[in-house]
């Protein structure tokens, strides 16, 4: 080479390789910790890119769910599908009573993971959990249309039509993709698509019974309604009969996804809009602190520029914000249950800013363009 053309070539100083050196070996790090950090069970899992779906990773983790399914042909909530059963953690999800729901993603998401696992690289058990899964869901649906929270059924709020943390509308959306053959969900045959479509229609039906009327007008939902009345009803001791800012919001998205709707059905979304337009709060947010004994707690404080928020529970006529504690006495501010409840549930949230901002008015776009 050249000495000349060698010489003009910039050499980074000592410090500058120094700090090269130490970035490269912490990116080598990082990538090395991710690599081994062990996989967790997630309800997000369903939504990984469908390569991943083929890696061996993937393909133990399908293994192991499989073995979750009960004899009903559900899955538990709240447990770590990507850890081997054991007697023991079968134990404890009969124990906990964590089998056999809908509940926070409870079979819903195993089916759907399962059915991108038999996409990538296709199995015959795959398909036989999933159309176990698949009946369970439509053996368990009320004659009305609506679902309960478990099934078998239980006593208790168990057995509500539950829209509690979006169960039903979660149900729903799962059996309305199956039933429009939507991938990856074309190897089910064509009756239970047909059976699918059939339970769509119904639960639709349910929810647009279950909607609440306030003054003539329609509202919003309650998390749990009864099973024989529709009424709003009672869940745990501190989620009383109510109007949800919460579990409506998914209700409405669910209902904006029926293409072609009835006016049945726009005045239902068209009402819920409005409603939780009229209750979003201003000038206040919620602060997350610590309190003396070190125990997460929450506080509502002023603030003018803060953006809006909505309850998590308003009080059924008047729309007031509704707090309970585990006493289950009604209450109207935060600060007035106890600091387990305060701390530990989610009272206030903005779970319909991006559906009154975003969704609602891309839904009235599409249906100007199809009238």
């Amino acid at each position: 080479m050249d000495r000349r053309h060698a010489a003009a070539v910039p050499i980074p100083p000592v410090k500058t390789l120094s700090r090269l050196r130490l970035a490269a070996v912490c990116a080598c790090a990082v990538s090395a910790a991710v690599a081994a950090a062990p996989l967790r069970w997630s309800n997000d899992l369903p939504g990984r890119p469908a390569a991943w779906f083929a890696t061996p990773e993937a393909r133990t983790l399908a293994a192991t769910v499989l073995t979750y399914q009960s004899e009903h042909g559900a899955w538990p909530k709240n447990t770590d599908l990507a850890v081997p059963l054991t007697p023991e953690i079968a134990a404890e999800i009969k124990r906990g009573g964590k089998a056999d729901t809908i509940d926070n993603g409870g079979t819903v998401s195993p089916l759907r993971f399962l059915a991108r696992a038999h996409a990538a690289a296709p199995d015959p058990a795959y398909v036989r959990a999933m159309v176990r899964g698949l009946d369970y869901l439509l053996a368990s649906q009320y004659p009305n249309g609506g679902f309960p929270q478990f099934f078998p059924l239980r006593e208790g709020y168990y057995s509500r039509i539950t829209h509690n943390d979006n169960a039903m509308a979660n149900v729903l959306g799962f059996l309305r993709e199956i039933a429009q053959g939507k991938e990856p969900f074309a190897f089910v045959d064509a009756e239970r698509r047909a059976r699918c479509a059939d339970a769509v229609a119904r639960g639709l039906d349910c929810i647009l019974r279950t909607q609440i009327r306030q003054d003539g007008k329609l509202t919003a939902w309650c998390a749990q309604h009864d099973e024989k009345t529709l009424a709003p009803a009672w869940a745990r001791k501190y989620e009383g009969p109510s109007l949800s800012g919460n579990e409506s919001v998914g209700l409405v998205r669910f209902l904006m996804g029926v293409e072609k709707p009835s006016p049945e059905i726009v005045a239902a979304i068209e009402g819920a809009v409005a409603w939780l337009r009229s209750v979003a709060i201003t000038g206040i947010r919620q602060e997350v602190f610590s309190g003396a004994d070190g125990k997460r707690d929450k506080r509502i404080v002023p603030d003018p520029a803060a953006p809006p928020i909505w309850a998590r529970f308003y009080e059924l006529g008047t729309n007031r914000p509704l707090f309970m504690g585990r006493d289950s006495v009604p209450r109207y501010a935060l600060a007035g249950i106890e600091q387990e409840r305060r701390g530990g549930y989610a009272f206030y949230g903005d779970w319909p800013a991006s559906l009154l901002e975003k969704d609602y008015p891309r839904w009235r776009a599409k249906l100007a363009a199809t009238r």
